[in-house]
């Protein structure tokens, strides 16, 4: 499902007039930088994606409306976004996906990347943390 683009709110109508070019400039290599590491994110569970995503947002939203408006209409991270920011949950087969998918991965990085007991705990750990943040988001009914 994609967000008709007339529907986004912008922190701003327009474009600033007032922000100075080098900030903007920062803010919107900031916002690339943290679409990137949410794209990371999604195929390394230990890097988490919503925070990254949303602070690109963040930062587009302050920069470029153009580029706020690319995230929010984007065909895999809008809805993502959307649904986030207005609280209404995340569909149980994507909450199944993620969770499998987690501790696929950091139980083979336990498995196979460490000899260490120490860094087999903290993956776990963080396996724990990441699978009960994910269950307890609200489960979107479609």
């Amino acid at each position: 499902m994609e967000i008709p683009a007339e529907n986004i709110e912008y922190s701003e109508a327009k474009e600033r007039t007032g922000i100075k070019r080098w900030l903007r400039l920062l803010l919107i290599t900031f916002g690339t930088v943290f679409v990137g590491l949410g794209i990371v994110g999604i195929f390394i569970p230990i890097l988490p994606t919503t925070p990254f995503l949303l602070l690109a947002a963040a930062c587009y939203a302050r920069s470029s409306p153009k580029f706020y408006r690319w995230l929010l209409t984007n065909r895999w991270f809008g809805t993502y976004i959307d649904n986030y920011r207005h609280k209404r949950g995340m569909p149980l087969k994507m909450k199944m996906a993620i969770v499998a998918l987690l501790w696929l991965t950091i139980g083979l990085s336990a498995a196979f990347a460490t000899d260490s007991l120490a860094v087999r705990i903290i993956l776990m750990v963080i396996a724990i943390g990441v699978s009960v943040h994910i269950l307890y988001i609200k489960t979107m009914k479609r």
